[in-house]
């Protein structure tokens, strides 16, 4: 695997503003606000001065910032002490610093195998 240069990080600084849906192969950071959906294959990192109100999707995510929609990244989410999240996760490891603000539902590591009923008990017969 290559190692990632600074030229492969996409930035959207505090000043832009962005109505509309962001895919790519790259790592990206915003500081400014999205107002769509997100999906990369790479690093997520909203700063303190970000805001995202949309669906993410994200191989790692760290939030800062205040997020308003479903995530789902499939290895690491990271919400930092100054974040404030409303959604529900999906994420193979979850970190919640102290402090950070999260009001959702959260699904958690690989899926559990589901066991498979015991069986019935079968109800004795009497004969008198």
């Amino acid at each position: 695997m290559a190692v990632k240069s600074e030229q492969e990080i996409t930035q959207i600084g505090s000043t832009v503003y962005i109505k509309g849906d962001i895919s790519g192969k790259s790592d990206v950071r915003v500081a400014g606000n999205i107002n769509g959906s997100i999906n990369i294959e790479g690093e997520l990192i909203i700063e303190k001065a970000g805001h995202v109100e949309g669906e993410i999707k994200s191989v790692t995510a760290v939030i800062a910032g205040s997020v308003k929609g479903n995530i789902d990244v499939s290895e690491k989410l990271i919400l930092e002490s100054s974040s404030q999240y409303v959604g529900n996760i999906k994420t193979k490891q979850l970190i919640i610093q102290e402090g950070a603000i999260f009001q959702g539902n959260c699904q958690m590591g690989s899926p559990v195998a589901a066991k498979p009923a015991a069986p019935a008990k079968k109800d004795t017969e009497v004969v008198l």
